[in-house]
């Protein structure tokens, strides 16, 4: 466990926060939420001892290891295996067998050990530097945005080694489904405070809602009450017979506490300049087929689907498979190999690519890149553009040059809400927003009465905002009619999907499974339980009383396979723990012969139960997958 305790951190005359305390006590696990520019990452730094604060403490527990996952990926050894070594304790630098077996647990094969770290996609990226925490065997991971750059697959995985570690855990992230599923508390940073709350990260915001409201009542409440004494003093202060109770209320007036007016906390609030568009369907998609090369292998291959002009439709899929060229591909940026895009012609698309950055004119001023978006805007509309994105007053006049690269970003939505639009191409728009920022953009675009072809990875936004999905899957991509609880129901992620292969160059499959691990343990990839595969996927006609009936036959014969793969999964990673600490016994030196000889016997017992679990294992995993496959058929 750590104990932050009365911490307080300034830059320049800006204070983050002010007398904070909190707690993380063992097996918990934490969610750090708060505006962009609160200090998360400046909180990370002070618990890892990177920088100090101007007053308070971390009290870390001795020998307490953290584990520390920045928002950058960099890497300096030229192969997987070299890279994972970095992470190795000084006196364990020659046992490159654990790095191996934990780079094994999340998904690497032997070929990938001597492979550079350059050639794998995001996702694979984020498990080598994962890979590199864990060797050192950290009580606690702190992870800063994890999901930067990974797609939903790899999200989907992340998720489910997060809530398998046993250590403890500090996370931030904007990708609020993620947060929830994997952490037990909240710690928020809101005004320079900090408070640590049991529960969800809706139940956090709730409560910070209700508390600045209740404030609020009792300032005005506090105000109102101050005035009539004010009023009373005035007006019998110069009679005698008051003079007692005058001096009463002038007492009372002196000792209330006065509440400030909470100051406005700027955030992104907007909706997108809508024009009207009359006619029913806005796109026709037909055949539509490409590669880069002009030949096979083809990214995309005869794609249909029609866009409606009400229609809100996420791009989903692993990174690397053709979601980012799919939307080039649709808004005219790309032409395709055969096929054809044919957009109506009173369509006005507005396209936002949070990566584009590079086109933005580095001199110009926030205010004047921003009313590049549109030829037909006054002045007093550009300046209420750039208040929304957090560019008020002087900050509208900053050069373009001077932004960071998330304000750089907002530059470039400011533009899009700018231009009058019907259908909006939007790549990854919450990519660089907090929490409360990617909650205002997935309203904007829910509440936009146009269509928009969006692609996420944040499950949060995809529940809230598809009405359609386009997915690539299984090296094919299609139309999906419904939304994206449906798909989950009706055809999902399969765990394991793509784990046949070592993941290629540039477009790795991010989803193969990975066993659950701990720093020093390698787990069989259970199986996934939460989908059920009915005939022909959405388009199923099987009834509500066959299908409750499919289900609890599917789940009266799976669920006991399910429990005794769980069960030998247990039995294999105990038995291995045992393993580790008789060898370590058998290793010390001046042990008797007659104990040696009895950890002998010992180990041999164990190493053979584990042979047989392995066995076991393999027998159900078998079972369970020919059951599974015979339900699929049905």
């Amino acid at each position: 466990m750590i104990s932050v305790k009365n911490i307080s951190k300034r830059y320049g005359t800006r204070v983050l926060f002010e007398d904070v305390s909190f707690d993380v006590l063992a097996g918990e696990k934490v969610g750090l939420v708060g505006r962009n520019g609160h200090g998360k990452t400046t909180l990370f730094r002070l618990i890892t001892g990177e920088e100090e604060p101007e007053k308070g403490k971390v009290f870390k527990p001795n020998n307490y290891v953290i584990g520390y996952l920045g928002q950058h990926l960099t890497f300096t050894k030229p192969t997987v295996l070299e890279e994972g070594c970095r992470g190795l304790p000084p006196e364990e630098l020659g046992a490159e067998w654990k790095v191996e077996k934990i780079l094994s647990g999340l998904g690497f094969t032997e070929a990938d050990f001597s492979r550079n770290p350059s050639e794998f996609s995001g996702g694979f990226q984020m498990r080598i530097a994962l890979a590199k925490v864990l060797v050192s065997e950290p009580n606690m991971l702190l992870l800063d945005e994890p999901t930067n750059f990974l797609d939903i697959v790899s999200i989907r995985w992340l998720e489910k080694f997060l809530r398998s570690w046993k250590g403890e855990l500090i996370v931030i992230s904007h990708d609020r489904d993620l947060v929830d599923s994997v952490t037990t508390h909240i710690v928020g940073i809101h005004r320079g405070r900090v408070r640590k709350m049991k529960g969800s990260t809706g139940k956090y915001y709730t409560q910070l809602q209700k508390d600045e409201e209740i404030h609020e009542k009792r300032r005005l409440e506090d105000e109102k009450k101050r005035e009539h004494m004010m009023k009373y003093i005035n007006t019998f202060r110069a009679k005698a017979s008051h003079a007692k109770a005058v001096q009463s209320n002038i007492k009372k007036l002196e000792k209330m506490d006065k509440l400030d007016k909470l100051e406005e906390i700027r955030t992104l609030s907007f909706s997108f300049n809508y024009e009207p568009f009359r006619t029913a369907q806005m796109m026709d998609v037909n055949d539509l087929t490409f590669s880069y090369e002009g030949k096979a292998p083809y990214l995309i291959k005869g794609l249909n689907f029609t866009v409606d002009r009400h229609d809100k439709i996420c791009i989903v899929g692993k990174n690397g498979k053709g979601k980012t060229t799919l939307l080039k591909l649709l808004s005219g940026r790309l032409t395709p190999v055969s096929g054809s895009v044919k957009t109506h012609t009173a369509a006005l698309a507005a396209y936002y690519e949070q990566a584009n950055t590079a086109d933005l004119n580095d001199d110009l001023t926030v205010e004047e890149e921003v009313s590049r978006g549109s030829a037909f805007i006054d002045k007093t509309r550009v300046r209420g553009i750039c208040g929304a994105m957090m560019f008020s007053g002087d900050d509208a006049e900053k050069k373009v040059k001077v932004l960071s690269g998330g304000e750089r970003s907002r530059v470039l939505l400011g533009k899009l809400l700018v231009a009058p639009s019907n259908i909006l191409f939007l790549d990854e728009p919450t990519h660089h927003l907090d929490i409360e920022s990617c909650q205002a953009m997935m309203d904007a675009v829910r509440d936009f009465e146009g269509a928009a072809l969006v692609v996420a990875h944040d499950e949060h936004f995809l529940n809230e905002v598809a009405t359609k999905l386009i997915v690539f899957k299984d090296n094919r991509v299609f139309l999906y009619p419904g939304n994206y609880r449906e798909f989950l129901d009706s055809i999902g992620w399969e765990e394991g999907e793509g784990s046949a292969k070592s993941p290629a160059p540039e477009t790795a499959a991010e989803g193969s499974a990975a066993p659950e691990v701990a720093a020093q343990t390698v787990r069989p990839a259970a199986p996934r339980t939460e989908t059920v595969h009915e005939p022909k996927g959405h388009n199923s006609k099987m009834s509500r009383k066959a299908r409750a009936e499919f289900v609890a036959m599917r789940s009266k014969t799976l669920k006991p396979l399910e429990e005794k793969i769980k069960e030998l999964e247990g039995e294999i990673i105990s038995s291995e723990a045992k393993v580790k600490e008789t060898s370590e016994e058998l290793a010390r030196p001046g042990i008797g012969a007659i104990r040696r000889s009895q950890l002998a016997r010992e180990l041999k017992e164990m190493l053979d139960r584990i042979d047989a679990c392995y066995a076991g294992l393999d027998e159900t995993m078998k079972e369970y997958d020919a059951a599974k496959l015979k339900f699929s058929e049905k």
